[in-house]
């Protein structure tokens, strides 16, 4: 069974996402897709399709950009969501110049307040060089802190590294 909140981590195009879609389908309940990104371009636009696609039927997709707290708190406590990804999420938010205390603020709340339990992926994105600009290093920072709080909320926290999980917190159901 899984835990109220597990934190799947990688780099970019490491399996984290198929991983983490494995562990919400393992639970039996519905299953529901929290989408943070956003399709800009016609290349995004095609990639989420065919990730909508790969998933298959039986996953209710909701697309929320930004306010995924009050998103959380309000779906079914019979499903198990998959939030796909904080990374997204937090590029959104700094993009738009939001309060990110505030807004870390509110997922947290969300996590609180969600009958289901949630699955969140995210990217590390600290094993790399050091960023040469501002904007970078600043999202890197941010990325970082994020995924330390949750991490320490989570009660399963899985690495996933060429598409092998590595467990650093929690067990597997």
């Amino acid at each position: 069974m899984l835990p109220g909140l597990s934190l799947v981590i990688g780099g970019a195009a490491s399996g984290k996402s198929d991983f983490a879609e494995g562990l919400v389908h393992g639970t039996g309940r519905a299953k529901v897709y929290l989408a943070t990104a956003q399709a800009h371009d016609d290349e995004m636009r095609a990639k989420l399709a065919r990730h909508r696609k790969a998933r298959g039927p039986g996953w209710q997709t909701i697309e929320e950009s930004l306010d995924v707290g009050r998103t959380l708190a309000t779906i079914s406590g019979d499903t198990c969501v998959l939030l796909d990804c904080a990374t997204m999420w937090l590029s959104n938010h700094l993009l738009e110049g939001t309060d990110m205390a505030e807004a870390e603020a509110g997922l947290m709340a969300g996590l609180a307040l969600s009958a289901a339990p949630v699955v969140i992926v995210t990217n590390e994105v600290g094993a790399s060089v050091v960023p040469e600009n501002a904007m970078a290093r600043h999202f890197r920072e941010a990325q970082g802190r994020l995924n330390q709080k949750l991490a320490a909320k989570a009660g399963l926290v899985v690495n996933v590294i060429a598409g092998l999980p590595q467990v650093l917190k929690g067990d597997l159901p």
